[in-house]
């Protein structure tokens, strides 16, 4: 049996400290798709600790930790996330297993990320130059090295062919950075990399659930971001959605039981692209100031703005979502108002869908108001001591959606979730 975590919204809902929260119930959690453009955020004894691509179940010593075949890797950042881990006490080595089938980013993907972000201009896409674009080009270009690769005698041989390859398109975009300082990191860090647990992920996967064990599939970014059905061309190159865990992980969708989907109260999107609720003013400023709305992986300030209901909506149907965790509640503790959008006005005519293309129309959100709660709730750990204006906010929210919100985050904490 599979349970995923996924983000229905731009990425950044929170998923880290959910899937730390839902790991207990757990054996093995395992990340299916993106890279170190992720930045799951946790708060593990009042430590605030940010993981990229570990699973964010490793801070549970009993649990099977699995990096699968669809996420892009960084060597590097992985280092770097096991030195904070094991500072803080966890043998990772233990429960940490990487599948063979995943690809390598190379300090030259990061390279043709950058230059190829500089060569847009205006029309760049917000990438976080980590390399992750370049290198699933490479993986459907059938040009990857994966993880499995690092074992072969041959590995020097392919890696030295690639970057021929690579450099050559850098030269066309008269790309003059040195990178022979991320070469060396990176060839420092492979050595880690090939002491780790490298498995046959498919079999890996499909063996422990033979055995009956509980698995936890954790998605990164967000489904507003999948390369298919998100606000394209202003989206990531992995498939963030329910369908990417299959081929993530390589199990059938059989298996797959509830998809939990993490919602923001509101709603935030860091770089460029369309965002039809997005507030350019004193209260979006509060929004990100409340909720210091910086990216976990840039570090850049977060658009923000009131909660997408028919983005939500829309993501709710591709995901097959069960469930909804809403995070984040506290941070609009003091707003005296709320909205929500209900619906675009494109072009003049109200619609409840997503368009095909949301900068090619006119597009403006349908807001419906609600009094906000002005009140403190992070010390609340009951549904029914919530205020009433919080719970009036929240059932127009599972009305509309038909999916129920069943947890409710009202703080940073471990401890701090509320079950509806």
């Amino acid at each position: 049996m599979v349970d995923v975590i996924l983000g229905l919204q731009w990425g950044d809902e929170g998923k880290g400290k959910i899937v730390d929260y839902f790991a207990p119930n757990y054996d093995v959690i395992a990340r299916f798709q993106g890279g170190a453009n992720a930045g799951h955020t946790l708060y593990v004894n009042g430590q605030k600790v940010v993981l990229h691509q570990i699973p964010s179940g490793i801070f549970h010593e009993d649990k099977i930790n699995l990096i699968g075949n669809g996420v892009v890797l960084d060597a590097v950042t992985l280092k770097k996330e096991c030195e904070k881990v094991a500072s803080m006490g966890i043998d990772y080595k233990k429960n940490l297993y990487i599948s063979e089938r995943a690809h390598l980013i190379l300090p030259t993907h990061r390279a043709l990320d950058k230059a190829s972000e500089l060569a847009k201009g205006n029309e760049k896409i917000g990438s976080t130059l980590k390399g992750i674009g370049p290198a699933y080009m490479d993986k459907t270009g059938r040009n990857g090295l994966r993880v499995g690769d690092l074992l072969d005698k041959g590995f020097i041989s392919q890696y030295i062919k690639i970057r021929l390859k690579h450099q050559r398109l850098l030269d066309s975009y008269n790309f003059q950075e040195d990178i022979s300082a991320w070469e060396d990191e990176f060839f420092e860090s492979i050595e880690l990399l090939r002491d780790f647990k490298i498995v046959n992920g498919e079999y890996f996967i499909n063996d422990k659930i033979q055995q009956g064990k509980k698995v936890l599939a954790e998605g990164a970014q967000g489904s507003m971001l999948d390369v298919d059905f998100g606000t394209f061309p202003f989206v990531t190159s992995s498939s963030t959605i329910s369908a990417g865990v299959c081929t993530g992980l390589g199990i059938a969708p059989q298996k797959i039981k509830d998809v939990y989907g993490v919602s923001k109260a509101y709603c935030t999107r860091v770089g460029s692209g369309p965002f039809p609720t997005e507030l350019n003013d004193e209260t979006g400023e509060l929004i990100r100031k409340i909720g210091s709305e910086f990216g976990a992986t840039t570090g850049r300030p977060r658009r923000c703005g009131w909660i997408d209901l028919v983005a939500l909506n829309f993501a709710c149907m591709i995901n097959g979502v069960t469930k909804i965790i809403m995070t984040k509640t506290d941070i609009l503790d003091t707003l005296p108002e709320l909205n929500v959008c209900t619906a675009y006005n494109i072009n003049g005519e109200e619609k409840n869908y997503v368009p095909f293309q949301m900068t090619q129309v006119k597009l403006d959100p349908v807001l419906k108001s609600f009094a906000g709660w002005q009140t403190d709730i992070t010390a609340m750990s009951e549904y029914e001591s919530l205020p009433q204006n919080m719970k009036n906010y929240i059932d127009y929210i599972n009305k509309f959606l038909k999916v129920p919100v069943k947890f409710i985050s009202n703080g940073p904490g471990r401890d701090q979730i509320i079950l509806a």
